[in-house]
């Protein structure tokens, strides 16, 4: 009772001195699979956390369900990584302050061997013809992600008509799709993130990458008090400011595993 106690003190006097109320501490934020497969909010947000005293709840979809819950005021912002929904969400006035924040590509995995050849494709749409022409076997998170945005654009841009004969839409997030391509040894389109930190537990190689269609940024979007008068705007801003600080972006940066960069920060590159 008495360390519980404490703990509330102390926990008062971090509001306090950040200006914010006890009602405050509690913060929703809706992001991706793929940012939260990567392990990248496990390194930040303790930081922001043991700083402002606010606790941030993480809901982890993928980016089409993140904005419907930021447009039925469910959190309180968003963080995610498709341009055009992003627009959309904040041209029909469901959020507010969209900041850039980071950026990483998308590369597409697949069996060692490469059966379908992709490693030799001279771009994107190359690559998804390949997979097609080989009948080989793909997996789709089919969940309306920013990463299952992305491959749409790409089989439009191949003249593919969905589905064909080895295509698997599964509605999984992005770590539950890798490892489905790799019980199957199948193909599969992945942020670089997701895949860095997963691919010592799988047997899949990355067989392309590098083509402009496949980059890949990440935005942090505030839901809009004028649409939903209950969120925590001013909490949510704090986040979001801290993020895309100097520090917020060092941090970023400084996100490695096995000494390679996962995501790279973008918030002060213009």
């Amino acid at each position: 009772m008495i360390k519980r106690f404490t703990f509330r003190l102390l926990l008062v006097g971090l509001c306090l001195n950040s200006g914010l109320s006890f009602a405050d501490t509690q913060l929703r934020l809706a992001t991706t699979t793929s940012t939260y497969n990567s392990g990248l909010l496990d390194f930040l947000l303790p930081e922001f956390e043991a700083k402002t005293g606010v606790q941030v709840q993480v809901i982890s979809v993928g980016t089409g369900a993140a904005l419907r819950l930021g447009q039925d005021g469910d959190v309180d912002l968003v963080m995610t990584h498709a341009p055009k929904a992003e627009a959309a969400f904040v041209a029909a006035g469901y959020g507010i302050e969209p900041k850039a924040l980071m950026y990483n590509d998308f590369v597409i995995v697949g069996p060692v061997g490469d059966p379908s050849g992709l490693k030799e494709a001279r771009s994107a749409v190359d690559a998804f013809k390949r997979m097609v022409t080989s009948n080989a076997l793909f997996i789709s998170r089919g969940d309306e992600s920013g990463t299952h945005i992305k491959e749409n654009e790409i089989w439009q841009a191949a003249n593919i008509t969905l589905p064909f004969a080895g295509y698997r839409a599964v509605g999984q997030g992005m770590g539950r799709v890798l490892s489905i391509a790799d019980e199957l040894q199948a193909y599969a389109l992945t942020d670089r993130g997701t895949w860095l930190a997963m691919k010592r537990k799988l047997d899949l190689a990355l067989v392309y990458e590098g083509d402009e269609r496949l980059f890949n940024p990440y935005q942090v979007i505030l839901v809009s008090p004028d649409r939903h008068p209950h969120v925590k705007v001013n909490v949510a801003r704090q986040l979001s400011d801290w993020l895309v600080s100097a520090e917020g972006q060092a941090l970023i940066n400084a996100f490695e595993i096995e000494g390679e960069a996962l995501f790279f920060a973008s918030a002060h590159s213009e």
